[in-house]
């Protein structure tokens, strides 16, 4: 696990392996950084960096961040910036390492805010749109303080990131750590895994593999889905900026379960008809970032329509041998 000789990255993105972290690597080594890719690939593919694997510019460390040995994993690296992207983020993900889940926000944030303190470096905290819970502000700018339950299912993860949140906030205003945090909202695209669990990878495999479309509720719940390229457009301007945040990445196009439902059917070819199951609990009912603050701060904001990201990830699970595993989902 430990350091190779001589190797000494410009960037850690922990959590590097998984879906958003991968194409964030990417992007990062083609823009000339050295990048140490940190994960335990609980949730994270090596398959995901295998085309970064024999660039000199970087290194893929397998290790659990909360873990006692993590430390010396990045003994000595003096990075220009730390990237934490580390935790489960799927309900059926968190639902089953409820206990990691909470980890990754607590110890495994401190972990990479210290690195980020001994080395100077501009942190930059992967928060999540969970902070806000069940809204009931429509849509959510970051002054809304969220409405949480903090007993229900679901608190493993809106805990820990709210969590993180303060734990980045008090790194920020006691020891001056330069940091950036971004609230992430529902993001899609090449690479989430067949059995992630979330709305689109679920619905286009079960398209591809010709049976009908599962609804959780009556799939009237509303969801901005926000193409991966784009959100990695705003996580690399909320990087190279000044902005503390938080600041929400996300898009503001907001349709109903049924309605992604109907486009991923269109898309496909298909004509399954839908599954309604019950609703999950503590399900968010509405979810829509208000991304003026991004827009204005950081000049970002989302370029892929619903209907072309959904082609896009389609071409790409169709180049999987994978589709039709969603009969054992």
């Amino acid at each position: 696990m430990g350091n190779r000789e001589g190797f000494a990255p410009s960037v850690v993105v922990t959590g590097g392996a998984g879906f958003l972290g991968s194409h964030l690597c990417e992007r990062l080594v083609g823009e000339g950084h050295v990048v140490a890719c940190l994960d335990d690939l609980s949730t994270g593919r090596t398959e995901n960096i295998a085309a970064l694997q024999d660039s000199h510019g970087f290194r893929f460390v397998e290790a659990d961040l909360t873990g006692d040995e993590t430390p010396a994993a990045f003994a000595g690296w003096r990075p220009r910036y730390v990237i934490h992207l580390a935790s489960p983020a799927s309900p059926d993900d968190y639902l089953r390492m409820p206990l990691r889940t909470l980890r990754c926000g607590s110890i495994g944030t401190e972990r990479a805010l210290e690195l980020a303190a001994s080395a100077e470096a501009r942190f930059l905290l992967a928060s999540t749109s969970e902070v806000y819970g069940d809204p009931l502000v429509h849509p959510q700018p970051e002054s809304y303080w969220g409405n949480v339950n903090p007993v229900g299912v679901r608190s493993v993860y809106d805990e820990a990131k709210r969590f993180a949140e303060a734990l980045t906030m008090a790194y920020h205003r006691e020891l001056r750590v330069d940091v950036g945090i971004a609230r992430f909202f529902n993001t899609y695209g090449p690479r989430m895994r067949i059995d992630d669990g979330r709305l689109v990878p679920q619905l286009i495999t079960e398209a591809l593999a010709g049976q009908p479309l599962t609804i959780n509720g009556d799939g009237e719940q509303t969801r901005s889905l926000c193409y991966v390229d784009d959100l990695i457009d705003g996580i690399l301007l909320l990087l190279d900026s000044q902005v503390t945040g938080p600041v929400n990445l996300g898009n503001p196009d907001e349709y109903s379960v049924k309605e992604i439902a109907a486009i991923i059917a269109d898309v496909t070819g298909t004509d399954t008809g839908l599954n309604f199951t019950p609703a999950r609990a503590d399900d968010p009912v509405r979810r829509k970032p208000d991304i003026s603050y991004a827009q204005a701060s950081l000049g970002w904001q989302p370029r892929t329509s619903v209907r072309d990201g959904i082609a896009r990830t389609m071409n790409w699970y169709q180049t999987q041998a994978a589709p039709a595993a969603v009969s054992a989902l």
